[in-house]
């Protein structure tokens, strides 16, 4: 049988493939799900890093891979410069990561960006970016993120049901689409 993240897309649906009926219902997971180790599989396109890291086992984040996570996301744009990260943030992507897992979606979670500096926020402001002022990169609360072979509609949608801050989406014709905003801060959606 072939996987999810293999199977072909119906037509017109520009190659991603239609979610299963309840993807967009985090809140169904069982108690379970929030208590095994959690393992992250992340790529980061601008630096070329790959990582698969397990973070959190036993009720503990584990110190040496939460480290490395906040060093993957860094501002690459901006001097490399690092910061710790909000860990309910990578709460929020490992649970999305895992979540589709269940259907055979296997592909490394894209950070697309996580911290920026103040400087480089400015920069893609003024690149026209879409870039808020107060931005919560800058506080090492948000990261913009995509899935390989997963619609941005469904990604998105799947980070909003985990409920634990801002979602915002930002669509883009291409082959590789769009990219979700996820954050820790107040819980919102905007399209972008």
């Amino acid at each position: 049988m072939a996987r999810a993240s293999e199977q072909s897309a119906p037509s017109g649906s520009g190659g991603a493939m239609e979610p299963p009926p309840d993807i967009f219902d985090a809140q169904a997971l069982d108690l379970e799900f929030w208590l095994r180790p959690r393992t992250i599989d992340v790529i980061r396109p601008a630096s070329k890093e790959r990582a698969k890291l397990l973070y959190w086992k036993d009720g503990e984040i584990i110190e040496s891979a939460y480290q490395d996570l906040c060093h993957i996301m860094r501002d690459v744009n901006g001097g490399n410069e690092a910061r710790t990260i909000d860990p309910k943030l990578f709460e929020t992507l490992w649970g999305t990561q895992a979540f589709v897992q269940r259907y055979g979606i296997e592909a490394p979670l894209e950070i697309l960006s996580g911290y920026r500096t103040a400087a480089s926020n400015q920069k893609l402001r003024e690149a026209g970016v879409p870039a808020a002022r107060q931005s919560l990169h800058m506080v090492g609360r948000a990261a913009d993120i995509r899935i390989a072979n997963l619609n941005s509609e469904v990604l998105g949608g799947l980070v909003k049901s985990f409920r634990q801050g801002g979602v915002g989406f930002y669509y883009r014709a291409g082959p590789k689409g769009g990219w979700i905003h996820a954050d820790t801060g107040l819980q919102r959606t905007w399209k972008g």
